[in-house]
């Protein structure tokens, strides 16, 4: 899995999307990430470990390719304004091509 910067990672998401246009899917997963890189043990304490700023992890397939970014709470509504013109983009062209196979 290869961790981009917002901008490298709504080019990577709508090179997938043009690569898996006329066939293939792309899953989108958005999950709250408070930094850490090691799992919580299940039997005793966390030593004294404050996330400072919520943070939203997305990460992006088209089973092959693997992409994910990590998202301040900041700059979530930017990014999130961003990340749907992409997908709506690639959703509305491949409504018109729907049309054309299927008439």
């Amino acid at each position: 899995m290869v961790l981009l910067e917002s901008e490298q990672f709504l080019t990577e998401l709508t090179r997938l999307f043009q690569k898996c246009r006329l066939s293939g899917s792309v899953f989108i997963t958005l999950k709250k990430y408070d930094g850490r890189t090691k799992p919580i043990p299940r039997k005793g304490s966390v030593e004294g470990f404050e996330p400072s700023d919520n943070k939203c992890l997305l990460r992006a397939t088209d089973g092959k390719k693997k992409i994910s970014t990590v998202v301040s709470s900041k700059e979530v509504n930017k990014f999130q304004m961003t990340q749907v013109s992409v997908v709506f983009s690639a959703f509305s062209g491949r409504l018109s091509d729907l049309a054309i196979l299927n008439p």
